[in-house]
């Protein structure tokens, strides 16, 4: 096992002008390690679902080599459980239900036979859980990615600031990067965030793709534009277990290697919008997605030769 994921294992219920699901499997965690699996990688999930989650979920990830034993089930409780609308622009939604159900008194354990393991990926949850999970490891993992939100800066600030101190990459959306830095400018925000300790900074930004930072370099890379957009939630879940898959799959955690898991974790996210839940991702092959890399590298690709100025 190469990668530890820590997140939400949930039940999504999602209206889109294309249509609407009853209770369908969701949550960061889910989405993450889908992700990562179809890179050819080994995952283990550390979380928490009641009595009242089907055991051919917990199948659905063994199949995908995840390990489900850092899934506590609380027998006599009810799974997180989210419900949303998409307005017709896709990038704005409403929330009808958030039921926090076993979620409200998670304590993270993590299984012994994972806390040697060399990358971590903290999803989204509250940066209490996030560092309890960190201080569990017997050592520092070799790469520590981290996800958050506006909600935890807005209630969490504190406790949020010191576990941002101790990953090496945060994934954020533009306008929370706004937020935590208290700057507009994105590439302002992203050198007071990456003040605040970690070396890297990804700046997901839906449709328009996504940056990345590291000190004075930065790289962009573009979403990939599609016909339709079913569902997008599960997207940005999806774009960070692909990054952090094909970082944990090649050793490899330098800048040069982290453009090409942007791009991966790009390529996979455009599979997850195109169908409810996850069903994108389950149903993907390794063909489908070298051919959707290629689109990328068909898209950003050109020659161009600069003239130097005559002196």
């Amino acid at each position: 096992m190469r990668l530890v994921v820590v997140g939400t294992v949930a039940f999504d219920a999602i209206e889109t002008p294309f249509g609407k699901t009853d209770k369908i499997l969701g949550g960061a965690a889910t989405y993450i390690a889908l992700a990562a699996s179809k890179l050819g990688g080994h995952s283990g999930i550390v979380s928490v679902v009641g009595g009242d989650f089907p055991p051919e979920h917990l199948q659905l990830l063994q199949n995908n080599n995840i390990d489900t034993r850092g899934i506590e089930i609380v027998k006599d409780g009810r799974t997180f459980f989210w419900s949303g609308r998409y307005h017709n622009d896709m990038n704005s939604r409403d929330t009808l239900v958030t039921e926090l159900n076993v979620l409200g008194n998670f304590q993270p354990h993590v299984p012994e036979s994972y806390r040697s393991d060399e990358f971590l990926m903290l999803g989204n949850l509250t940066p209490s859980i996030q560092k309890q999970v960190i201080e569990q490891f017997v050592k520092r993992p070799k790469l520590i990615v981290m996800d958050t939100m506006n909600f935890w800066m807005d209630t969490a600030w504190d406790d949020l600031l010191e576990v941002i101190g101790m990953v090496d990459v945060l994934t954020i959306n533009d306008a929370e990067a706004r937020q935590l830095s208290g700057e507009y400018a994105l590439i302002k925000a992203a050198r007071k965030i990456l003040q605040m300790g970690p070396r890297f900074l990804v700046i997901k930004k839906g449709e328009h793709g996504a940056l990345l930072f590291h000190k004075n370099e930065v790289f962009f890379a573009p979403a990939l534009p599609l016909e339709e957009v079913f569902d997008p939630t599960g997207a940005g879940d999806t774009f960070a277990g692909g990054f952090i898959g094909y970082l944990a799959q090649t050793g490899d955690i330098s800048f040069s290697n982290m453009k090409r898991a942007i791009i991966y974790g790009s390529a996979l996210a455009s599979f997850t919008v195109e169908k409810f839940g996850v069903e994108g991702l389950q149903q993907l092959n390794n063909e489908e997605l070298e051919n959707r890399i290629q689109r990328f590298f068909d898209m950003v690709q050109f020659d161009i030769k600069i003239n130097q100025a005559q002196v």
